[in-house]
């Protein structure tokens, strides 16, 4: 009787694994992602997008993807940009030697895969002074609720903060619009609780070294390291927003909303509606996206209400800096990099650059000593009404997973060869 039970659990079985092989290979045939290196250098952590459009999905496909290639599980998500519901691309990121082409395989399953945790969003905020911070995923700050004005500081870390396993920055939703940079020297993502107390306040608990790392980057009245402003037909240089003390932003209405956050990618969106300067009202729209391996992040720019000659001002604060400043092109990209100890009280080393399209450089200027963004060097960027610009903000710190950081040399050739390595196209197809 158990030779028989045996037996038939065996064909059961057997059956089960045939089944299943049959529609992995039905599923696997209509979604191969063949993905092609362009070029002839080695690509490390490459980001990948694949539109939805072109993939075929079918209906009793699971919720979640599984990218298999040879006998390795890629990471992946799926991202939802136009927050309609319904997921636009899968996001993941692979390895390729010089003019490797890689077979990918796209199942599907109904259970969630639990991939490493590798990038995150963390926004908090309090409806009143005396109220606890609470997570969210959204905000809408008008003109006269900014920090000043309201009297406390309404968002834990003065707005949200993103990460990958490599650096954290923070954006100062409070009218300010600056970045600032997190050190990190462990991969894991943060705690929760950086920015808040015990009883869910509001505390500067960033600025003293957790085993974790902390803030190290002084920001002053510049933007930070990747903020923007805009140099106007009458040749004036006008910050987004505001600085500390003001008590009415120059932005009517500001809209933040975390698009995504997954374990290989994390998007930010925010829109700036009647941006005041120079007697006009701009529309500003602002992405930011981070993934895996990366020393900093991706950030995409686009302006509305453009006039005539007007430029986009992409700000590198240059507070504490006391080296040459490096102008690099490398690839389709020109890189723009400092080095020295750029941190509070200049205490430790810090290489901040930032890469911008070679296509739209129109050359850089210094801010101003006195007035609303200061600190700064500004990279002039051709722009066009709705023109989407992206450029990548970096920062590597001496006491990061990489202590050669602290070599002026080495952290320059980190950011031209990953300027070259963002250059690099990949070719996607679906077979």
């Amino acid at each position: 009787m158990k030779s028989t039970i045996k037996l038939y659990a065996s064909t059961a079985f057997s059956v089960l694994i045939f089944a299943s092989c049959q529609a992995q290979q039905k599923l696997s045939k209509e979604n191969k992602i063949v993905l092609k290196n362009t070029s002839n250098i080695e690509l490390f952590q490459k980001a990948i997008a694949v539109k939805r459009s072109q993939l075929t999905i079918n209906k009793d496909s699971g919720n979640y993807p599984v990218l298999l290639f040879k006998n390795d599980t890629i990471p992946v998500q799926v991202n939802d940009l136009n927050s309609d519901g319904k997921w636009d691309e899968l996001f993941f990121v692979t390895d390729f030697s010089p003019n490797e082409e890689k077979t990918i395989v796209l199942n599907w399953s109904n259970k969630d895969p639990k991939y490493p945790i590798k990038t995150s969003v963390r926004f908090g905020k309090r409806e009143g002074k005396n109220l606890p911070v609470h997570p969210d995923t959204q905000e809408v700050l008008m003109a006269d609720q900014v920090h000043k004005k309201l009297g406390y500081q309404k968002y834990q870390t003065d707005g949200p903060t993103w990460e990958n396993d490599k650096v954290g920055f923070r954006h100062y939703l409070d009218g300010r619009n600056s970045k600032d940079v997190f050190g990190k020297k462990l991969p894991g993502i943060t705690p929760e609780d950086v920015g808040i107390n015990s009883k869910g306040a509001v505390e500067d608990n960033y600025h003293v070294m957790y085993d974790w790392g902390r803030d190290i980057f002084p920001v002053g009245n510049s933007a930070g390291l990747g903020g923007f402003a805009l140099l106007t037909n009458d040749n004036k240089i006008k910050r987004l927003g505001i600085l500390a003390a003001d008590t009415l932003n120059t932005i009517e209405k500001t809209t933040f909303k975390i698009v995504s956050e997954g374990p290989v990618n994390s998007v930010l969106s925010y829109n700036y509606q009647n941006w005041k300067a120079s007697g006009n009202k701009y529309q500003a729209q602002e992405t930011t996206s981070i993934w895996p391996g990366m020393y900093g992040y991706k950030n995409t720019v686009s302006l509305n209400g453009l006039k005539g000659n007007e430029m986009l001002l992409v700000t590198l604060s240059n507070l504490n800096n006391q080296n040459p400043l490096q102008v690099i092109e490398a690839g389709d990209f020109v890189c723009f990099i400092q080095h020295d100890k750029l941190t509070y009280e200049r205490q430790w080393i810090l290489g901040t650059a930032v890469i911008v399209p070679k296509n739209v450089y129109k050359g850089y200027m210094e801010a101003p000593k006195t007035g609303q963004l200061t600190d700064s060097y500004l990279i002039k960027l051709k722009t066009k009404n709705n023109e989407q610009i992206s450029y990548y903000p970096i920062a590597g710190w001496e006491l990061s997973a990489d202590t050669n950081f602290k070599d002026s040399v080495y952290f320059t050739n980190y950011v031209t060869n990953l300027a070259k390595q963002l250059s690099a196209k990949i070719k996607v197809s679906i077979k």
